[in-house]
């Protein structure tokens, strides 16, 4: 009984990413009781849809994806209180024995909790079962079951809101897919020598009301599947803006792993200007394959595209990342350069950065500078290029004029 209890104690505060709450509470509690079948079903359109099972050795009478007629099972007589919870000898039930579900299955023994919605309808039952009978199933065992039965009811809810979410997610990305409703954006990139301007960053602000800021309406993207599709609707309407750009200055867009592996950027970057084209890899989700990664960005590589390692030293841009992708550009995360006048550590990480770079070939973009007193120590410890408010804020291309203009404006500013 500890043991059960310290099962409860698990289940109950389990990381769900981790554990198949459901699962394991099935597996304990049938272990427990001594049956050979364990289930959850969901009430769908009269028939009880089996969702999850353990029942080792009898998936040939029970498995997930199988479902049964409300009218043949004990769900709605156990709902109704015309049978109890806890059947420990069916044959002592003169409804559960007359049922022909009891003799084909075979039930001997049963015990089944309902599980209900937060708005309090049924939504399916947490059961148990065995082919015998076994008399020593008591009120105890019973109590034990709706522990059990409420952890399942709680994930179940959860996993519930989790599906209404995602759902009203993806309703909001395709709304913004089919209207448009997002504007790409420029930020300049500047040679910190010379002060003109080398690059822009494509970046997307997204029209629906209340905000919420691009990283999030890309996370949810991503979660409710058309992460992609937002993506490259953004790529395609950032790289058509080349045309108003002087030749000289290049373009960086974003780009997850996912994107990239999926194998349909290239057609959208077909015909562009690749050689000017600098490709971010975003943090939306880790690398699970280094390899697979390399072959897509192998081609694009050929053409022309540099590689820049977005956000380093900060979520996914680990060394071992930047090792792995071995990029053209490093960009050093903002919350590196902050302040970084006034803190050694960060001084000292953003120093050994331009080691590795030049030692690998690659050239060093600090992001998120704001104060004279910021871009100073950047210029002193040899970074390449920066961005930030600075040096210029997002905005429209028509504002951006020739590099050297660009830089007459920034130093008498």
């Amino acid at each position: 009984m500890e043991n059960l209890y310290s099962t409860i104690d698990v289940l109950a505060s389990a990381n769900t990413d981790d554990v198949d709450v459901m699962q394991e509470a099935l597996t304990a509690i049938r272990n427990h009781l001594g049956m050979e079948v364990a289930y959850i079903s969901e009430f769908v359109e009269g028939r009880a849809h089996f969702r999850r099972v353990d029942a080792p050795g009898l998936e040939h009478l029970i498995k997930v994806g199988d479902s049964q007629s409300l009218d043949d099972v004990y769900c709605n007589h156990i709902l109704a209180g015309r049978l109890p919870q806890l059947i420990p000898d069916t044959s002592k039930e003169p409804l559960a024995e007359s049922l022909p579900i009891t003799r084909a299955v075979p039930i001997g023994s049963h015990v089944s909790i309902p599980i209900h919605l937060a708005n309090g309808a049924p939504y399916g039952m947490f059961c148990c079962l065995s082919p015998r009978a076994i008399p020593t199933l008591n009120e105890r065992d019973l109590e034990t079951m709706r522990v059990f039965g409420g952890i399942a009811a709680k994930q179940v809810n959860k996993e519930i809101e989790e599906l209404r979410a995602t759902r009203s997610s993806r309703a909001g990305t395709e709304s913004v897919l089919l209207e448009k409703d997002y504007q790409v954006v420029f930020q300049p990139i500047v040679n910190l020598l010379t002060m003109e301007m080398s690059a822009v960053e494509a970046l997307t602000r997204f029209g629906p009301q209340p905000y919420r800021s691009p990283d999030k309406w890309f996370q949810d993207a991503f979660d409710s599947g058309l992460g992609i599709e937002l993506e490259l609707a953004v790529i395609r309407s950032a790289v058509e803006a080349f045309s108003l750009l002087p030749n000289d200055v290049d373009m960086s867009v974003n780009a997850s792993p996912q994107t990239i592996v999926s194998g349909r950027l290239a057609e959208v970057l077909d015909g562009k200007q690749l050689h000017r084209t600098i490709l971010e890899l975003t943090e939306h989700a880790h690398v699970a394959d280094y390899a697979l990664l390399h072959s897509a960005l192998a081609p694009l590589r050929k053409a022309g595209v540099k590689i820049a390692i977005d956000d380093a030293g900060a979520g996914y841009s680990g060394l071992q990342h930047i090792v792995q992708i071995a990029p053209d550009i490093i960009k050093l995360d903002m919350s590196l350069i902050r302040s970084i006048d006034a803190h050694q550590a960060r001084r000292a990480l953003t120093t050994a950065m331009i080691y590795f770079a030049r030692e690998t070939g690659a050239s060093v973009v600090a992001e998120g500078i704001e104060t004279s007193a910021e871009l100073k120590v950047l210029q002193t410890l040899g970074v390449n290029k920066g961005q930030g408010y600075l040096l210029g804020k997002p905005g429209p291309l028509p504002a951006y004029v020739s590099p050297v203009e660009f830089a007459d404006e920034l130093m008498s500013a």
